[in-house]
């Protein structure tokens, strides 16, 4: 049967990496083995195109109950039929992978989490950690009882501009912190034509959690909570919008959350009604400020200078420089994920903030967090 190019090459890869995954040496540890887990999160074509930069990484399997959107997947990449499972447990006892990465709505983290957990297989999930704090609490003790990696994946965790602002504040080039204020999100999931089964379980508070407050109040939450050290906030006040009840009526589209440390102040602007998509940050200190404009550029001005300056922010390191890449590091033991964006211990306050927030805006009130998440 003729495949098309595409299908070819990427057949021809499987081939080679099962055949180096067979001849693994301690010194030459083969490709790391990876799977998928659920394919309704749209973040998952991303990965997927990415996936072919990547020459030590091996997918082994792809789940997903929905035959209709495992067919489309499968046909767009040519994955052999021996590749797809209807069953995440079944999919990880036939493949073995290192890693699963959860693309499910943000209510199955916590079950497809539990499943890895039994076979002793780490898990990245995209961002957030998961709908509640008290579902995070339980990870947390799935993941310590199996001794399994959970990471999150947060795409600015791999913007080098986030690093600098982080490296400014860390070597006290702009004093100590003061104020830091987040911005994320667009338009809106289905003013950007998100795909529908994207869409579907977006605007499920059930399934998301919340809206715009949880889609993108994440980032801003995972950016403070690394910028101020783990440090949880004293209050958290929350306010949310329904600006697009006809296109969104059952959550908000619009958020501002605000975190009040001992000698600091937060704001996390989250929101699907930007008139453009951005992920950017403005870091305040008592002497100076770093503010990031994207990926890579920033603006920066030190105490004793008249004005402020464009640079640009050094490139990160090889095993941190994106979700695979610090993954595999993570898995092979050359990172220890602790505090930092993309840990379990920093997400719990994540998933504090987020809680909290939730809780503040519903009943109109600010939320004091007096323990621990």
């Amino acid at each position: 049967m003729f495949l098309p190019r595409r299908a070819f090459l990427l057949a021809l890869m499987l081939v080679a990496a099962t055949l180096t995954a067979t001849a693994q040496t301690p010194d030459h540890p083969g490709p790391l083995r990876v799977a998928i887990v659920g394919l309704e999160h749209g973040h998952v074509a991303g990965f997927l195109h990415n996936l072919q930069n990547f020459n030590d990484v091996q997918l082994v399997g792809v789940e997903d109950p929905d035959p209709a959107l495992l067919a489309k997947y499968q046909k767009e990449y040519g994955w052999p039929d021996f590749m797809l499972f209807h069953s995440e447990a079944a999919m990880i006892e036939k493949t073995h992978p290192q890693a699963v990465l959860v693309y499910t709505s943000i209510a199955g983290h916590r079950p497809a989490i539990e499943i890895a957990a039994e076979h002793n297989t780490s898990v990245m999930v995209e961002k957030p950690l998961t709908i509640s704090l008290a579902d995070a609490r339980a990870i947390r003790a799935t993941a310590e009882a199996h001794h399994i990696h959970v990471l999150v994946n947060y795409e600015t965790t791999w913007y080098a501009s986030n690093r600098e602002a982080y490296e400014q504040s860390e070597h006290g080039a702009i004093g100590p912190l003061r104020r830091i204020v987040v911005h994320d999100g667009h338009e809106g999931p289905a003013e950007i034509h998100v795909q529908p089964e994207f869409l579907k379980w977006l605007t499920d508070p059930e399934k998301n959690g919340a809206g715009a407050m949880y889609d993108f109040g994440c980032y801003g939450a995972d950016l403070v909570t690394w910028l101020m050290h783990g440090q949880r906030p004293l209050t958290v006040t929350a306010v949310a919008n329904h600006d697009k009840p006809n296109i969104y009526p059952h959550v908000d589209d619009d958020a501002t959350i605000v975190l009040q440390y001992p000698n600091a102040q937060a704001v996390l602007q989250a929101s699907w009604n930007w008139p453009f998509s951005r992920k950017d940050m403005e870091v305040y200190g008592a002497t100076g400020y770093a503010i990031t404009i994207d990926q890579t550029r920033m603006r920066i001005r030190h105490h004793g200078e008249s004005a402020e300056r464009p640079e640009t922010a050094p490139p990160l390191p090889d095993m941190e420089k994106d979700s695979l890449s610090y993954l595999a590091a993570v898995i092979t033991g050359k990172i220890t994920p602790k505090g930092d964006l993309t840990s379990l211990d920093t997400n719990m306050v994540v998933m504090q903030i987020l809680d909290a927030a939730r809780e503040s805006v519903r009943t109109g009130k600010t939320i004091h967090l007096t323990e621990a998440p």
